[in-house]
């Protein structure tokens, strides 16, 4: 690792603050813990784009358990399979690209986050231009650029609802222990 990636490592883990933090001291393992989550109200687009990092967490060690909670988030629109099978191309081998967006998790400590886990959110100058839509942002510790997850509002309701993920899955930086150079 470089001085400048020790620099930027150190201050953008420093800097939670420049977004909206959701703190996980547990993981839910069932669908009915992931809806008893105070986000799971699907009041607050950020809420929600926090608890769709969780429920990509869960895709490596169980599938189908991270597809329900998806199809939760989706709400009126469920995953299609093409969905599905871009999920399952994308996380191929790469249980570390969803434990990247939990603060401290780097490619030098393979992807372990801190504890408790914490994810963060944040907003840009564009993220609510499209009325009915929001895009947050989250920073993946093995990517030079935080990632996109946009929302849609369902009006009559009130509620939030995971409209596009395909920012989140590109790959990122391999962890230390899968890099023949590190």
């Amino acid at each position: 690792m470089s001085f400048f990636d020790k620099i930027k490592n150190a201050v953008n883990a420093e800097k939670p603050a420049d977004g909206k933090a959701f703190v996980f001291d547990t993981i839910p393992t069932s669908l009915e813990e992931f809806k008893a989550r105070p986000e799971a109200d699907l009041k607050d687009p950020d809420g929600v784009v926090a608890l769709a990092v969780i429920a990509f967490n869960i895709y490596p060690v169980n599938e189908e358990l991270s597809l329900a909670m998806l199809n939760f988030l989706k709400g009126p629109s469920p995953l299609s399979n093409q969905d599905k099978a871009l999920i399952k191309e994308q996380l191929r081998g790469k249980d570390y690209l969803p434990r990247s967006y939990f603060v401290g998790a780097t490619p030098d400590n393979n992807y372990e986050p801190s504890e408790p886990c914490t994810v963060v959110v944040r907003e840009s100058a564009h993220s609510r231009d499209a009325e009915g839509y929001y895009t947050a942002y989250i920073r993946s510790g093995g990517a030079d650029n935080d990632r996109p997850m946009t929302v849609r509002l369902k009006p009559s309701t009130g509620e939030w609802f995971l409209f596009n993920h395909v920012g989140f899955l590109p790959g990122i930086r391999v962890p230390a222990n899968q890099n023949p150079w590190a």
